[in-house]
Order: C-alpha cells, then sequence, then structure tokens
C-alpha cells in the first residue's frame, strides 16, 4: 500500500476535480503489476496496473489507495475490470467519499467473489486526497494558507519591503506548492504592492490559475497577471458595483473577471468566491497573501490547513503583521490544528497544519 501511496502521489495537479489514485497487482510474493491515475479524464490507476501487468492478474492480490468506482463517468467502471480478472482479494485503502461509490463498490466486488479488505494505511490514503474530499463533502476547493514570516509573525516591513523574508529552499518549495495546487489566490494589495508573477520558475511543473480579489478592480492594466503570457490563466474577482467602464477595460485585457456581491465592509463574500471557484472544477487552492486575505480566510473559517514558513528573523513593531484581529478572547477560543508537522527548509522552520474538524 505504501507503494500504491507513492504511485498516486505522481498525479497530484493533474487530477482536477478527481482522486489520485495508485494501485500495485502482487502475485505470488512478487509485483507483477502497477499503475496510478496520470491525468483527469484518463484511464484509472486500476486499469493502467492491469494493463501493466507482467503476467495474468488472476488469484492476484491488488492494493489500492481508493475505493474502485463502480459507475460509468469518463471512463468505464474499474470494478468491472477487475471483476473481469478475478483477483482472489482486493486490499483497499480507504472508501470513496463520492456519493456515487461511497461502499457501493467494495460491495459490487463482494458479490462477485472477491475478498476485500478496507483500512490499511487508511489515514495515509486519507491525507493525500484531502482536496478531493473537501470538494466532494463541502462543495467548495480545499485551501490551503501559505505564510511567509519572521519569528515575530511578520510578512513584510511597514513600508511594505517582504523580499526575501524566508530562504531560497523555502521558495523553491513554495514553487512546487503551486504545481500541486489548481489556483494560486492574492488579495489586490499583494498585486499592487509587489506586482506577482505566481507561476513556477524554479522547479519544473505546471502552473496553476491565478486568482485576484480586487472589490474595486484597482489593478493595473499593465500588471503581470494582466498583460503576460499566462494572463488567459487569470481569474479576477470583483464586486456586483464595480464601474463599468474600469469592468470593460479589464475583460478586454482577456483575464476572466467574476463579480460577486460584498459584506458590509466592503471585501468580497468569499462563500461566493469559492462557490464560484468550485463551478470552474478548480478543487484546491494557494493563499498566498496578504494580511487582510489572510485575515478573511482565518475569521470565516473557510481554510483547511496552514503553512508557515518561519524565517528566524526579527522586525518587531516595524513590520505588517501576518494574522490580525480575529476577535478571539479566551486561549480556549484559539484556532488549532491537527496533524501538525515541523520541518526544516534551509534556515526556515515550515510548520503545517490542519484545521481542526468542529
Amino acid at each position: 500500500m505504501q507503494r500504491a501511496l507513492e504511485l498516486a502521489k505522481k498525479g497530484t495537479g493533474f487530477n482536477k476535480t478527481n482522486p489520485i489514485v495508485g494501485c500495485v497487482i502482487v502475485k505470488n510474493g512478487k509485483i507483477i503489476g502497477e499503475g496510478f491515475y496520470e491525468k483527469f479524464g484518463n484511464a484509472h490507476a486500476e486499469v493502467n496496473a492491469l494493463k501493466n501487468c507482467k503476467e495474468s492478474p488472476k488469484d492476484s492480490t491488488v492494493f489500492v489507495t481508493l475505493e474502485p468506482c463502480c459507475f460509468t463517468g469518463k471512463t468505464p467502471p474499474c470494478t468491472n475490470a477487475l471483476i473481469e480478472v478475478k483477483p482472489a482479494k482486493i486490499i483497499i485503502g480507504t472508501l470513496d467519499a463520492n456519493p456515487k461509490i461511497a461502499g457501493k463498490g467494495v460491495e459490487q466486488l463482494k458479490e462477485n467473489g472477491i475478498e476485500v479488505e478496507v483500512g490499511i494505511l487508511g489515514e495515509k490514503c486519507k491525507l493525500v486526497n484531502l482536496p478531493f474530499f473537501t470538494f466532494i463533502t463541502k462543495n467548495r476547493p480545499f485551501v490551503a494558507i501559505k505564510i511567509a514570516q519572521t519569528l515575530d509573525g511578520k510578512i513584510a516591513t511597514n513600508s511594505g519591503h517582504s523580499k526575501w523574508i524566508t530562504s531560497e529552499e523555502s521558495r523553491i518549495l513554495v514553487h512546487q506548492k503551486r504545481t500541486e495546487y489548481d489556483a494560486v489566490l492574492v488579495g489586490i494589495g499583494t498585486v499592487l504592492e509587489d506586482d506577482p508573477v505566481l507561476n513556477v520558475r524554479l522547479v519544473k511543473g505546471r502552473n496553476p490559475l491565478r486568482i485576484v480579489l480586487d472589490s474595486t478592480l484597482k489593478i493595473r492594466l499593465d500588471s503581470h497577471l494582466l498583460s503576460d503570457s499566462l494572463k488567459k490563466k487569470t481569474i479576477v474577482f470583483t464586486s456586483k458595483n464595480a464601474e463599468t467602464e474600469r469592468l470593460e477595460s479589464v475583460k478586454k485585457t482577456s483575464v476572466k473577471v467574476i463579480q460577486v456581491s460584498t459584506n458590509k465592509s466592503g471585501s468580497l463574500n468569499l462563500e461566493e468566491v469559492l462557490a464560484e471557484c468550485a463551478k470552474l472544477e478548480i478543487c484546491s487552492i494557494l493563499v498566498e497573501g496578504g494580511s487582510k486575505v489572510f485575515n478573511s480566510f482565518l475569521i470565516q473559517k473557510l481554510f483547511d490547513k496552514v503553512m508557515f514558513f518561519i524565517a528566524p528573523k526579527l522586525v518587531g513593531n516595524d513590520g505588517i503583521s501576518a494574522v490580525g484581529e480575529l476577535g478571539i478572547e479566551k486561549i480556549t477560543e484559539a484556532l488549532h490544528f491537527k496533524k501538525q508537522s515541523f520541518q526544516n527548509i534551509g534556515t526556515d522552520i515550515l510548520f503545517e497544519g490542519l484545521v481542526f474538524d468542529e
């Protein structure tokens, strides 16, 4: 199953709204075939593993990270393909959260005389597909907040200077993370201050979609996000009350503009933003800044993971805090996380944590 997990991860970033899955087929103590879900719309992991078998998979043991699908979508059901070759046993990491499957695949396999076991490395199998499970169960993208900060929680000096807080190694890892998410999101403040490109440069991999939250359309028409070769991968969210002439000017740059409602403070309604992203089949979003955007997601609890890149530097009161007021009066009300991990990245420390379930 560990090998199947390794294979599954190879499909990260290419699966869109489908899960990543790995499959290993074993017979007489040897691996005779393996495969993974390589790209959205292509053959599933089980089919690829069967196709790659060096000998007949009859009476084999099949290890698969996620419950095989049992309905026809872009491809035929994997349960049918498995039943046809008659393996002796199928070991499944975790059940599928999709209500079209959710245990039905297991039942179908059992009804056809195949022994099934569920739960081997189950927690790990769930974790690799958190974006998919979130998309299915919450009807919105999986949201991860990435913050690069000093030891005392500053993301820039008061003048707005922030290059570079963290090490080169951390920046390389952030680019790797970008390849794994469907979209990168920033607020208009970050765009006006830094004119970011938000592409993948320091590693090999696909470029994510680029999302900007800009309630009053302050974005400059000559900014990278509106004028570079990737501008068709840019989505600008703005208010339904945005000035018409300005709206048309931004649309003429070929970027996608989506209007949503605003709250009392004039900020964009994040629930509507995420709902529109779901309609576009954006399964995962990496939020990269700035502090106002971080706070909005944190206060509304519209996030699933945090990644704090912490540099061994101090700025003190001469800096902009990564997180502002959250309305917390007691420590018992503080946001807390599960599945925490700490990792040394160059001279920095990376803290990752998942949101604690309510």
